[in-house]
């Protein structure tokens, strides 16, 4: 345990989820679970490490939600950042699970080159979340209520610096939040709107890096597609304008009309962790899976579209307009078939036979 005083001790095991939780058990903090959204709920703790002079501290628990940071700290004036989300669930047998963290730390580990900044170990990311899970194992939402513990990893550069160079310092930090089923009422198709006024990432740019500039350039074009009725907005490549990338949050998943799994292969798209499990499931029911170029010529012959991410696995796409012309699209038949194994996995209704899922106690 690289934690050495008492109150870092792992947490003891709950009496779990599917029954009734004790005092520090999952769910016990008995909030208004159905009521959750995809917004920020208080909890109790993070995990925060720093890197300084060459290493790795030994690590903190942190009950205040604040960082104290130099004002000229790389993060603030240069953006040297990455993040990751991920989920711990409440399942069917009453214990606990993060979900897929070793694809989260792997994408944290390539981010982290790319920016210049130091590797967090695997044991340090893998015992950062087991432990945020553990000392917050209150708000993990109860089984059955579709709800799930929210975790996101974020490390950046810190300290007094001023031209633009490898931080001082660097924070490592896993931080929570309860959350509610995305779509309380099943898999809602939304309509999508081409931006084309706007790229969302250059060639050999940083399109494929969790890093926050990325997700700031879309609240401007993502809020005017809103104003106009479209709640997601799809971009394509930037130097033709003529491949599909990724919608604004999210990969673009879909069927063919052949039956087959295809998802837009470019270095300019960032590696949705749910993307690659749709991709690990997909042979095992039957679904072939290509990873390739997709035109938007093409588009329109698909049978079945959906945007993939961590906070809802699928968002079924009803229509993508671009220049006017709107094509539509049928209801999710192959990816409902993935979503429910996903679901099903994480929540541990479905055997994970997948390697995907770890306890927490």
């Amino acid at each position: 345990d690289v934690f050495s005083d008492a109150d870092s001790e792992p947490a003891e095991a709950s009496e779990g989820c599917a029954g009734e939780a004790d005092e520090r058990g999952a769910g016990s903090k008995n909030l208004d679970w159905g009521s959750l959204g995809f917004s920020y709920v208080p909890t109790d703790c993070m995990v925060v490490y720093t890197y300084k002079d060459g290493k790795w501290d030994s690590g903190k628990i942190q009950t205040e939600p604040y960082f104290s940071l130099h004002a000229f700290s790389n993060i603030i004036h240069y953006g040297q950042g990455v993040f990751e989300g991920l989920k711990a669930h409440c399942c069917a047998d009453g214990k606990v699970r993060v979900f897929n963290s070793d694809m989260n730390w792997e994408r944290l580990r390539n981010g982290a080159a790319r920016l210049g900044m130091p590797q967090v170990p695997q044991d340090i990311f893998t015992h950062a979340v087991d432990l945020t899970v553990s000392k917050n194992m209150a708000y993990v939402p109860p089984y059955g209520q579709g709800g799930s513990l929210y975790l996101r990893p974020v490390l950046f550069g810190q300290g007094a610096q001023l031209g633009l160079g490898t931080a001082p310092e660097f924070t490592f930090a896993v931080m929570c939040s309860p959350v509610g089923a995305y779509y309380k009422s099943g898999l809602k198709a939304v309509d999508s709107l081409v931006i084309e006024d706007y790229d969302r990432a250059a060639p050999q740019g940083v399109g494929n890096v969790k890093c926050p500039g990325n997700y700031a350039a879309d609240v401007r074009p993502a809020r005017e597609a809103a104003e106009k009725g479209y709640p997601i907005a799809l971009y394509l490549d930037s130097k033709e304008n003529r491949w599909v990338e990724e919608f604004s949050t999210s990969n673009f998943v879909a069927i063919t009309k052949e039956g087959n799994y295809v998802t837009p292969k470019s270095e300019s798209i960032l590696p949705s962790t749910t993307n690659r499990v749709l991709m690990k499931i997909g042979p095992s029911l039957g679904i072939n899976v290509e990873e390739r170029p997709v035109s938007f010529d093409e588009v329109p012959t698909l049978s079945e579209i959906a945007a993939c991410g961590t906070a809802v696995v699928l968002t079924p796409i009803g229509s993508i307009t671009k220049g006017g012309e709107k094509h539509n699209f049928g209801e999710l038949d192959k990816l409902k078939q993935l979503y429910n194994t996903v679901t099903g996995i994480q929540v541990g209704e479905i055997e994970d036979t997948y390697g995907l899922t770890r306890v927490v106690e």
